[in-house]
């Protein structure tokens, strides 16, 4: 029986030639992305804006969330959030967040009496914390220097693993799909949280991954062909890991696709925005990563002569 294949063993596009009408789109894109970031900005979850943290431990197991939501949505107190834990001892809990409420610290005590009261004598309340926005603040803050920290790593590894060039583009790629996921999670109307930050943390590891798949193939083929431009090596490059590129990002959206429809509202926020990352991941790892190396002169004093893969193996 012959193997599936998504993609052609002799595939040959034309990558570095699409890279004059990718590279402006991206960029305008990106642009647009901090725009309304900065300017309409997201929907800030609790963990951003502040809130009341209710952690209960009901009387029947399993605990009946979607009524304990019902139960929280009638009471009129805004975004609520109803998540079941389960710690390291199989302790299973009920973490209810419900956004801040204007009028000051009165307004989150009446919070706390209104859920006590719905609850009656029914669950066993574990923790009751109000979290103000200094608190959220400095959640914010974290997240912020998380992200910088990862992307001050990635290049110091890259730099490493293989040279300054390789560095900056694994960067600027990386950066685009961060700038992206933001614009994203604004146009979608995604609540953004500590889950967010999550989620475009595991999206650069993602694309990261597929970056460095890319790279470490221009490498050995920019030794294996000393006479071939860099845009044919590029080329060349992209074409034969493009089979792998492509069944990693199927396979993976497969998963996440199954996780939306069917893992419940409290994660569908976080799955969308893994999605999104999934494609545009590796959109970049194709399309911005490999054709903005043709900036920085790999061969020094070489001239760009083509843009197809036209050498054979026998002209190493």
């Amino acid at each position: 029986m012959r193997p599936i294949r998504f993609v052609p063993d002799n595939t040959s596009i034309r990558f570095m030639w699409l890279r004059r009408y990718i590279f402006p789109l991206s960029a305008l894109l990106s642009i647009v992305s901090v725009a309304i970031f900065i300017f309409i900005g997201p929907q800030y979850g609790i963990d951003f804006r502040g809130g009341t943290i209710v952690e209960i431990k009901p009387a029947q197991e399993p605990a009946d969330i979607a009524g304990i939501r019902a139960l929280m949505t009638g009471l009129n107190l805004g975004e609520v959030q109803v998540q079941e834990v389960t710690d390291f001892t199989g302790d299973t809990t009920v973490l209810i967040r419900i956004q801040q409420q204007p009028g000051g610290d009165e307004a989150q005590q009446e919070v706390i009496t209104k859920v006590r009261q719905a609850f009656g004598g029914g669950v066993e309340f574990r923790r009751i914390e109000v979290v103000g926005p200094r608190v959220s603040g400095e959640l914010a803050y974290n997240g912020t220097i998380a992200l910088l920290v990862t992307l001050i790593a990635i290049m110091i590894y890259v730099w490493f693993r293989f040279e300054w060039q390789f560095s900056v583009g694994a960067i600027v790629a990386t950066l685009h799909d961060v700038l992206m996921t933001l614009g994203f999670f604004v146009v979608a109307q995604l609540d953004f949280n500590l889950a967010s930050i999550a989620a475009i943390l595991t999206i650069v590891g993602y694309s990261l991954n597929d970056t460095v798949v890319v790279y470490d193939r221009v490498r050995e083929n920019l030794r294996k062909y000393k006479k071939m431009s860099i845009s044919e090596i590029l080329d060349r490059s992209v074409n034969e890991t493009l089979a792998r590129t492509s069944i990693t990002g199927l396979t993976t959206l497969l998963a996440l696709l199954a996780l939306f429809f069917f893992g419940g509202q409290v994660i569908r926020g976080f799955v969308a925005a893994m999605i999104f990352g999934v494609v545009i991941g590796t959109y970049s790892s194709i399309f911005i990563a490999a054709p903005i190396l043709i900036f920085f002169k790999l061969r020094p004093g070489e001239k760009e002569v083509g843009t197809g893969i036209a050498e054979t193996a026998g002209e190493a």
